[in-house]
């Protein structure tokens, strides 16, 4: 059993760095239970974002997996360095700003980790970008994000990630994780989203990057009409009447209404 956070910081004479966002998680429940919704088998590759005091890396390292650890904050990596974690990779570095694949060697990747909330979205974004790469991915996050990133596409609790990940992922709001868990607490629940890569595109797009453009037009003004918000971007068209018509959706509605396949329809109708 890992020591808690508050004395293993105490230990090492460090302090949490709240600009960071360092919440440290040490229930052993829930760190098993985050490691078993990640379906680790031995020897597969494993990607651990912001492993910190290493609570978290234990159980996956126990799953027999490859786990390769990312870290920035070079205290947090003493720390981990002189736990001596048998069969850990550890590389220095920003979670948001890597190539997962080579980071962990390896062509599929399950990637992990309790990410500082301000990193949720990069790191989302990353995993959107690097999808071929990414088999699963389990996170815990802001509850209301994870809530959003989960919601059915075409609901009114969606979003552009909604949208966006759903192209290539399954999303799952597995458990909530009460703030009182983590060391210090932060002043909102989270909650862990587990992404699992579909075995092909939920619709057919012709550029993915353009699909990105539509929806992220889409929901720019989710107060205007459909039609009205798309014409925040000026580089996609100059006259939506016809690409929605013959993309066959209403353009009354709103982005929040519209499904995967719907974006990627319109998307299809620029030509």
């Amino acid at each position: 059993m890992a020591e808690h956070p508050r004395d293993l910081l105490k230990k090492f004479g460090l302090q949490p760095k709240h600009s960071w966002g360092q919440n440290f998680l040490s229930d052993e429940r829930v760190l098993e239970r985050i490691a078993d919704e990640a379906a680790l088998r031995p020897g597969e590759p494993c990607l651990e974002l912001g492993p910190g005091l290493g609570h978290l890396t234990r159980f996956l390292l126990a799953t027999g997996a490859k786990v390769t650890a990312v870290e920035r904050d070079r205290d947090m990596v003493k720390v981990l360095e002189r736990q001596k974690l048998e069969g850990l990779t550890l590389v220095e570095g920003n979670a948001a700003e890597i190539d997962f694949a080579k980071i962990a060697n390896a062509d599929q990747v399950v990637v992990v980790g309790n990410l500082p909330y301000h990193l949720s979205s990069p790191i989302l974004f990353e995993v959107l970008d690097q999808a071929q790469h990414v088999s699963r991915a389990v996170f815990t996050l802001q509850k209301e994000v994870v809530e959003r990133v989960a919601a059915p596409a075409g609901t009114r609790e969606g979003g552009v990630l909604t949208l966006m990940l759903a192209l290539h992922f399954q999303a799952q709001n597995v458990f909530d994780v009460p703030a009182a868990m983590f060391h210090p607490p932060p002043n909102v629940d989270s909650a862990v989203l587990k992404l699992t890569r579909r075995p092909k595109p939920l619709a057919e797009v012709k550029d993915e990057a353009r699909f990105r453009k539509v929806v992220k037009a889409g929901f720019a003004q989710r107060r205007k009409t459909l039609s009205n918000s798309l014409k925040s971007d000026k580089t996609l068209s100059s006259d939506w009447a016809p690409v929605l018509e013959k993309a066959g959706v209403d353009g009354q509605r709103r982005a929040e209404t519209l499904s995967v396949e719907e974006f990627a329809a319109i998307e299809r109708a620029l030509g």
